[in-house]
């Protein structure tokens, strides 16, 4: 049985916007610089406060859950709501639980020293690299959810927490100041390390969340890897763009520190929730085994292989992608590729070998020629009298005969080509099947007597 996805869970609030005692004694104290004979003695008076506070928040809530330092009703601040929808009011994708978001507690942070944490003078120089590599650490260590306990790392184990973690803030920030730290981009400029940022300022407790970009899972750009901070634990994840609700609200940002000396560029790989021990975050230079490639397949090292063979003269095969599903293209322009090389036979079956990896990664070997264009010159001796209509069975995905070739070439004679990105040849394919159909419709013919497939009739008017 498949596992029920469940969507993150998390939680927000706004810094700035409560007027309890207890929040605006926090922010005061984070805004003054502690004295070195004073720190000791402000933590501990802060501390004080806060387990006095939380005791009468408890008493009123009889002995309910915690709502952090300097809240509750005795305070005058209204107790947390436990399960708010989306931002919009809405629940998610029908098949998914509600996201449970808003509960108020104290996410901004801890005032300079506290959690191990100290502010830096300056944004650290990440790699793309190194910010992905950081926020896999959290994922591989399944840090547990939490806006009020701090990690061994002493970052705040929340979606900001997480991502102040992964860019090395050396603060723990909030949805309302990540921005501060990053440029806005577009969609298109997207690229692992970057960040997808929703902060709800009309009420941060509704939707407010961060993630990690990882890459694209493929040539589509509807899905993206994922690195966040969520209930239970910190995972890595195949995500809609761009997220699973309040979609439209997220914005993507570059971290300023980013550093030029390298590229840092990281293939996107399709993940489940948790990370994937059984196959590479990226594809191997050393070939990774024929069980990678071949009818279902659907992996990194496929993008791979389509990439390398499109650099290698192999574009035409593919009318989308490369992406990480096997598909015929794929077949197609590794046995172009293979042919190429002089190979024959079972050496060029269309599915890569080592020797076939090694030469498209190391860039050696001959590239896949470039297409011949059928010659139309002439009509061919076999036309001048027309043959005779061989039945609809020769026209059908999987068939293979001269038939079809006969057919490609009158339909390009014709002028009814425009489909076929190589050949005519003998393997009756989707190209064929757009041509005969772009030739009925200009008989005038609709419906059915326009599908695609050869007739009697049709026959006669191409060999006419």
């Amino acid at each position: 049985m498949a596992a029920v996805l469940e969507l993150p869970q998390f939680e927000e609030y706004e810094p700035g916007a409560c007027g309890c005692a207890g929040c605006a004694e926090r922010r005061r104290s984070a805004a003054r610089p502690l004295r070195a004979g004073g720190a000791r003695r402000a933590i501990v008076l802060a501390t004080a406060a806060g387990v006095v506070l939380s005791g009468t928040a408890a008493a009123a809530d009889g002995g309910g859950r915690d709502v952090g330092v300097g809240h509750g009703p005795a305070a005058g601040h209204p107790t947390p709501h436990d399960r708010a929808l989306d931002g919009d009011g809405a629940t998610g994708a029908d098949d998914e639980p509600v996201t449970a978001q808003g509960v108020t507690s104290a996410l901004h942070g801890s005032p300079a020293g506290v959690g191990g944490l100290t502010p830096p003078r300056r944004l650290q120089p990440m790699t793309r690299a190194d910010i992905v590599n950081r926020a896999k650490k959290w994922v591989s260590a399944q840090v547990p959810y939490s806006m009020d306990e701090y990690w061994s790392d002493g970052y705040r184990q929340d979606c900001s927490g997480f991502v102040s973690m992964a860019w090395n803030l050396g603060t723990n920030e909030w949805t309302g100041s990540l921005a501060t730290f990053a440029v806005r981009i577009t969609k298109d400029e997207l690229q692992p390390g970057d960040m997808l940022l929703f902060h709800n300022p009309d009420n941060p407790t509704r939707g407010s969340h961060v993630v990690i970009f990882g890459g694209w899972t493929d040539y589509t750009h509807t899905y993206y890897v994922a690195y966040e901070q969520t209930p239970p634990n910190a995972r890595k994840q195949s995500t809609p763009y761009a997220y699973w609700s309040n979609s439209t609200r997220y914005l993507p940002y570059r971290y300023k520190g980013l550093s030029n000396g390298t590229s840092g560029t990281l293939p996107a790989t399709a993940t489940d929730s948790a990370p994937d021990k059984s196959a590479p975050d990226k594809p191997s230079t050393a070939f990774p085994g024929a069980a990678s490639f071949g009818p279902g397949a659907n992996n990194a090292n496929v993008t791979r292989l389509g990439q390398m063979l499109v650099a290698r003269g192999g574009k035409r095969f593919y009318t989308e992608g490369p992406g990480p599903r096997w598909g015929d293209a794929d077949r197609r322009a590794t046995e172009a590729f293979q042919r190429a090389q002089g190979w024959t036979g079972t050496e060029a079956d269309g599915l890569p070998g080592p020797d076939t990896w090694s030469l498209l990664v190391k860039g050696t070997g001959r590239d896949i020629p470039a297409a011949r264009t059928p010659a139309v010159t002439a009509t061919p001796a076999s036309f001048v009298t027309a043959p005779a209509y061989p039945g609809a069975g020769y026209f059908r995905p999987g068939q293979s005969s001269t038939y079809v070739t006969d057919l490609g070439r009158r339909l390009v004679l014709k002028g009814f080509g425009r489909y076929y990105t190589s050949g005519p040849g003998p393997d009756w394919e989707e190209a064929d099947r757009r041509n005969v159909e772009a030739f009925q419709r200009a008989q005038g013919w609709r419906g059915a007597e326009a599908d695609g497939y050869p007739g009697p009739e049709t026959w006669r008017r191409l060999f006419a």
